[in-house]
């Protein structure tokens, strides 16, 4: 198989055990010509973007030439077999947990024997070594196995320190044992947290070396589950769609439809399928018949059922709350909305923050660094003239408090628990440098329809000129706009063809769009004009004081007003209203508390957006925009100095949401703008765009403290070990518990609300 160019690879990786591996492995995949890689040691994925064609062979020989596994994910529908039950633990958690059970059942009983004096009955010492041989051996098996793959690689990670730590604690054991005085019957030792001046060949570290493994393989086992837990929503996300569907397909011999349920890897685009009360809606598709409420909280996190009738669009994995629905699937597959929610979590999840290749380039090379510092400490305790086995603790407490698995796992389960939550809330982060910039916002530009408004324009009135009729004045117009997707322009040709006295449109000729300012084309010979005072302005129609009055109430109403003309003679107005969300104004509220600066962006008349800005609490209002002008306003504001965030939702959105700092773009706006947006609002309500902002500034601040506690730890630990004044073993609880602590510190995101 053949990537074409250019094209992005996925892989899932195995065997990494520190943000180091996922280092190495990311420099080998980009010395390949063409190549661009990330490699995530959180979610264990490696991220490949090709310029031309490659054989995904190649990066799978080049990760596994690097000491690790490599394979090319499963389609999602063959992820786990057909209706099988997914592997809540998986074999490799599975496996550590067999080996965690057997080292605490035969460490706990070293580690007690050299602790308390009153338990070393005579030969306790070679009971001490029957009970810890198999721990060193077995359950830290792995920590040796990738410690010698990586010497024949000439790298040093994670498990470079524990093995070394744990098999020098050993085989000084074996040697007191065997050829000093700690084999002799009698022999007793205490236990104390800082190092003792001691006769080196009558000390044993059997309990450092096996207690060092237990805590190391705990803290392992609850950072491996805490990462499943971490990634839960996104793989919840996956698994929501439907499993079949319903199909109606002609009867053989009769011209009736027949259901047939059919997988849903069978239904394409057009297929027309029935969904019954309780089910889940089979794909993305538009409503042929039926009426019902449709659940979407799965989806957007709204609560309150949806209704929904012939022509509504449905989404698929909602669930169908009432009646019978009979729907025409739209998007299928890899194009459905879930799918895409789903690809840009895991895009999210699986990009590293600028913060984080800063900790990942200090992991790559603080490996070398602490053998160093361990190598140095030996040999100053030896030179200042205390026992070797002193020097010798000194040096293996520095290997085993300095692994910097807590630096490595700081950013991304953050990451990975802070943009699934969001998932689950219908918030879809695109990346992670995405959190960066909604700490920096200080404005935020709204457009108003759709956003600030329903977006749902409907005609008011009709104001003819004198001696025109308003039936035929709304016909007309509508049956050029009909060919408009303006939401005025909708508005307009529903109520044309709503109308009591129409049959039916009558078609355009020569139709134009002019960008901002209304259309014109030919209907029944007739040369029409309508849009803004400007448009007929230019073509020398005038109308009448009356008309321009009547406009002036409208406008000053908070109403849109359409002139139409035709012929070069002004034939009358159609006043059309969009109505304020309900939730706007407490969203604009919110937006003020995080310190925000609210902007209103229109194409919409002063009047009518100063009327709108007053319902919602908006100060700052501008108006009369063209489309392509709402770029040059978002340039003139971070000119200005400021930080602009932008939320909008129509295809004409999409220029500035993309120059905005931070684009926001409501999911029930168009695939243009949220392809543009850096967050993307699944739900269409305004107060979404404050949880966005609090849950990015909230992952941020988690990530920045995970790093804070990990370079702190580190920092702190390796000189007190150095100094002596911390036991081995306790030094591989230190650093287990400091793993744990960063991931549970991650997981309190998983509580945002």
């Amino acid at each position: 198989m053949t990537i074409a160019e250019p094209s992005r690879i996925d892989l899932e990786i195995g065997g990494m055990t520190c943000a180091s591996c996922a280092m190495r492995i990311e420099k080998k995949l980009n010395r390949i010509d063409g190549v661009t890689a990330t490699v995530n040691y959180a979610t264990e994925k490696a991220q490949v973007v090709v310029d031309g064609p490659l054989d995904p062979a190649l990066l799978i020989a080049t990760v596994e030439n690097a000491g690790y596994t490599a394979s090319v994910p499963a389609p999602p529908a063959d992820a786990d077999g057909a209706g099988a039950e997914p592997d809540a633990e998986g074999p490799e958690l599975r496996a550590l947990r067999h080996r965690l059970i057997g080292s605490v059942v035969l460490s706990v009983p070293v580690i007690l024997l050299a602790m308390i004096p009153a338990l070393q009955f005579t030969y306790w010492q070679w009971a001490s070594l029957a009970l810890a041989a198999p721990v060193i051996v077995w359950a830290a098996w792995p920590f040796h196995r990738a410690a010698w793959v990586n010497l024949r690689h000439g790298a040093a990670t994670m498990d470079t320190l524990i093995s070394l730590g744990t098999s020098a604690a050993f085989l000084w054991s074996l040697y007191a044992l065997f050829l000093g005085t700690a084999g002799m019957p009698g022999m007793t030792h205490g236990f104390s947290f800082a190092l003792e001046r001691t006769d080196g060949a009558g000390s044993i570290y059997l309990e450092v070396a096996s207690g060092v493994t237990m805590f190391v393989l705990a803290g392992r086992y609850f950072e491996k589950r805490a990462k499943r837990q971490a990634g839960a929503a996104l793989r919840a996300l996956m698994e929501l769609g439907a499993k079949d569907v319903a199909v109606l397909r002609p009867s053989t011999g009769s011209g009736t439809q027949v259901e047939r349920r059919i997988p849903i890897a069978e239904l394409r685009v057009g297929d027309e399928f029935v969904v019954r009360p309780g089910e889940k809606i089979a794909t993305d598709g538009v409503v042929v018949s039926g009426t019902s409420a449709v659940d979407r909280s799965m989806i957007t996190g709204e609560s309150v059922p949806v209704e929904v009738s012939a022509g509504d669009a449905v989404t698929g994995a909602t669930v169908n709350a009432g009646g019978r629905l009979v729907v025409r699937a739209a998007r299928v597959g890899a194009d459905t909305q879930l799918a895409q929610m789903a690809r840009l979590v895991e895009d999210a999840q699986t990009g590293k923050a600028e913060v984080q290749r800063l900790a990942d380039r200090i992991s790559g090379i603080f490996v070398p660094i602490v053998i160093g510092i361990a190598l140095v400490t030996l040999a100053a305790w030896l030179l200042l003239g205390f026992p070797a086995s002193m020097a010798f603790t000194a040096a293996v407490a520095v290997l085993i408090i300095a692994c910097p698995c807590a630096l490595g796992l700081a950013t991304p389960t953050a990451l990975l628990v802070g943009t699934g939550r969001g998932a689950q809330l219908g918030i879809l982060i695109k990346g992670p440098e995405v959190l960066e910039s909604t700490r920096r916002v200080d404005t935020i530009v709204l457009d108003k329809t759709g956003t600030v408004t329903e977006g749902r324009m409907s005609v008011v009135s009709v104001v003819p000129e004198q001696g025109t009729d308003a039936p035929e004045l709304l016909r007309l117009a509508g049956a050029i706009e009909h060919a408009s997707e303006h939401p005025i322009a909708r508005a307009i040709a529903s109520a044309a063809a709503a109308d009591g006295a129409v049959v039916e449109l009558p078609p355009v000729e020569s139709f134009q769009n002019h960008e901002g300012r209304g259309v014109t084309g030919v209907v029944e010979g007739r040369a029409m004009l309508v849009g803004r005072l400007s448009l007929l302005e230019d073509w020398s129609v005038h109308p009448s004081a009356e008309l321009l009055s009547a406009k002036a109430d409208a406008e000053s109403a908070g109403q849109t007003a359409i002139l139409v003309a035709w012929d070069g003679v002004p034939r009358g107005m159609i006043v059309v209203a969009d109505e304020v969300k309900a939730t706007s104004a407490e969203a604009v509220a919110q937006l003020k508390a995080l310190g925000l600066t609210p902007v209103l962006l229109t194409g919409d008349n002063q009047a009518a957006a100063r009327h709108i800005a007053a319902q919602v609490g908006i100060d700052e209002v501008i108006a009369e925009v063209l489309p392509a002008d709402k770029v040059a306003v978002v340039a003139r504001l971070q000119a200005e100095g400021r930080v602009v965030a932008m939320v909008g939702d129509g295809v004409n959105d999409a220029p500035a949401l993309a120059q905005a700092d931070l684009g926001m773009a409501m999911g029930t706006g168009t695939d243009a703008a949220i392809q543009a947006s850096d967050i993307t609002l699944v739900r269409g309500d305004l107060r979404a765009a404050s949880d966005a902002i609090r849950l990015s500034r909230r992952t941020l601040g988690t990530i920045k403290g995970n790093l804070f506690w990990a370079f702190a730890y580190n920092t702190a630990a390796i000189p007190l070990a150095a100094l002596g004044l911390l036991n081995p073993m306790l030094a591989g609880a230190a650093m287990a518990f400091s793993s744990v602590f960063v991931v549970g510190n991650s997981l309190r995101l998983r509580s945002f609300r």
